[in-house]
Order: C-alpha cells, then structure tokens, then sequence
C-alpha cells in the first residue's frame, strides 16, 4: 500500500507509491538515451579555451600555469541587471519591482567535455572558490537580498550550452520558498531551542538508513521524505546559515563530497541530467541560529505531471532507503 511522508523541512507530503515503485538501477538512463560523447574543443562554443571574447566583462578567473580554469563572466541573456536602483511600485493589488540584481554564468572547466562527476578534485575545488568569491562580493550590494547558485546539467535539467557552466543569480526579494523554509526553521526554533536542520543531520546519522557519503566537514544522504528519486542533499556539519562562511578546509572537503557523490550518480544512473542549487540565508542574515545551509541535488529521472502541478504534492516512485543503499554501495576512485 502507499504512503505518505511529510519533508519536515518544506512541510511538502510526499507519496510513495509503492505499487508503482522501481527498483533503483531501473533509473539509470539506457543506451538509446545518452547523448552523444562530446569533444574535448568545439569551434563553435562560446566557452572553450581559445574563444573568448575579448570585450567581454569578466568578473572572476582563476589560472595556473596552463592558464585560466574557471572564468566568471556576465548571462549573455540575463534575467536581471546589476545597472539600476531597486524601486518597488504598488498600484492597488499590483505591485512590481525594477528588475535590479546579477545573473552570471561560472565557466567550470576550459574543457569542452569535462564534468564535475569526472574532474580531478582540485578542479572543483576551483569551482567552489570562485562560487565562495564572487558571493561575497555581491552580497555587498545593498539592493540584493539573496543569491542562488545553480548548476543545470543535461537537456531536461535546462541546460542550453554543451560546455560545464553554472549560474549565479542574485534576485532584490527574497524567493517565497526561500522566505517560506527559513519561517518555518524559526518557528521549530522557537518551539524547541534548536536549528531544525541540525535536528534532522544528527537523525539521519543515528539511523544511518539514508546516509549515501559522510567526510570530516559533511553529509550527503536522502531525506526521509525525498520529493523526487535520489534527492539528494549535502549538509555542514558545522552550523553556519550562509554558504559565504564556509572555510578553506570545509571548501576542499565539500569539493570531494560533491565530486563524489555525483560520480555515484554518473556510474549507478548512467550519468542522468540533473540540478543542484546551494540553499543559503538572504544576504543580510550572515548567521542565525535556526537555519542551515546546504547543497541539494535533484537528479531529472523523473518528471511532474498534472497531479504534482494540480496538487503541490509530490509522487516519488523510490524508497529513499534503498536509493541511499544503491549509491553508498557504489565506489567510484577519487584524485
């Protein structure tokens, strides 16, 4: 029989429908799916080595001695404009806001082919540095009220370009599901004297049934009442609210997490499309006791339809225990 899990975090319930279930290898992506196997430059590819443009704003590089690794550069497209000043206008019911913020792409790689799953562990660590950089840089701006940071990687993930690239977006409003999270984690604060995040870390590591990775500074595992198979979240240790106050230490210990546990995904799912966003605290909250960040991995193995669009409320067809045990008993060689 089905049933039904509440996410303690974002108040979602969730279904599991049991009779619908797979079991967890039958997510991987078969051979009729994967894309084609890219090369190494593209002529045609704006963020190859050897194609930038020169009258292009770059915000951040980081180099060695073969020259840059990861570049940070204005959305050819953006959604938002750091040109401007934040105006809110209310007019009735209607109101609206001057479209003031940052959207920027983080070139990952100068290699047209590479992907975190595969990158040797300094590359990420690269990746992670020049997110840590450019964040607290503009969470300076006094018109900017939270930053996300996103990776999409795969055609049903969003991505539009081949090349490894994330985004970092920063919005004048704070999101309502950002506002929503962050509401409730006071509320259990108060009632109960802890960060509800905490509560849920120190849970799962007792029953271990869904740790999938743990490191001196981290834990990767599926929640309890995961909204989609294999959900995955990543969690400090160390109680700190913004992703801008991690320290060099925790920065090389997340970048082998995150490497990691995406090579789990990359070998026990055939290197499915997926999305990962880092959760971090409205820019003028540096540290509060009641919230948490952390990193979340969504991979795209299934897809929503008309009951989660009409409903709000989630069907996952994995059991979150057995997605953990799946990839925790995969082993994938780190450098």
């Amino acid at each position: 029989m089905s049933h039904l899990r509440q996410n303690v975090i974002t108040k979602d319930w969730v279904i599991f429908a049991t009779e619908r279930s797979k079991r967890p290898h039958e997510f991987a992506r078969s051979q009729d799916e994967l894309p084609p196997e890219l090369p190494i430059y593209r002529h045609s590819c704006p963020f190859c080595k050897g194609n930038e443009n020169p009258s292009e704003i770059e915000y951040l590089r980081i180099e060695n001695e073969h020259g840059w690794r990861v570049r940070i550069i204005p959305n050819k497209y953006p959604a938002l404009s750091p040109i401007g000043d934040r105006i809110r206008h209310n007019e009735g019911i209607h109101r609206s806001m001057t479209g003031v913020g940052y959207h920027e792409v983080l070139i990952e790689h100068p290699h047209h082919n590479a992907t975190i799953a595969l990158m040797e562990t300094r590359d990420v660590v690269n990746i992670l540095k020049a997110y840590r950089q450019r964040y607290d840089v503009i969470r300076r701006d006094q018109r900017i009220e939270s930053i996300i940071i996103f990776k999409n990687h795969g055609e049903s993930a969003g991505t539009s370009l081949e090349h490894p690239h994330s985004q970092i977006a920063a919005t004048p409003v704070v999101p309502s599901q950002i506002r929503c999270r962050m509401m409730e984690a006071a509320s259990y604060f108060d009632d109960m004297g802890e960060c509800l995040f905490c509560h849920t870390l120190r849970d799962e590591l007792q029953s271990q049934e869904r740790i999938v990775l743990e490191s001196a500074h981290f834990v990767a595992f599926i929640p309890y009442a995961a909204l989609s198979p294999f959900h995955l979240w990543i969690f400090p240790r160390r109680h700190t609210s913004s992703f801008g106050a991690i320290t060099d230490i925790e920065l090389e210990d997340l970048a082998y997490m995150l490497k990691t546990t995406l090579a789990k995904l990359f070998y026990g799912l055939n290197n499915p499309a997926y999305n990962y966003i880092i959760r971090s605290s409205p820019t003028d909250d540096k540290q509060s006791d009641y919230f948490h960040w952390y990193l979340a991995i969504v991979p795209r193995v299934s897809q929503v339809a008309g009951f989660e669009l009409g409903s709000g409320m989630y069907i996952n067809t994995a059991i979150p225990e057995d997605s953990a045990k799946f990839l925790r008993e995969i082993d994938v060689e780190t450098h």
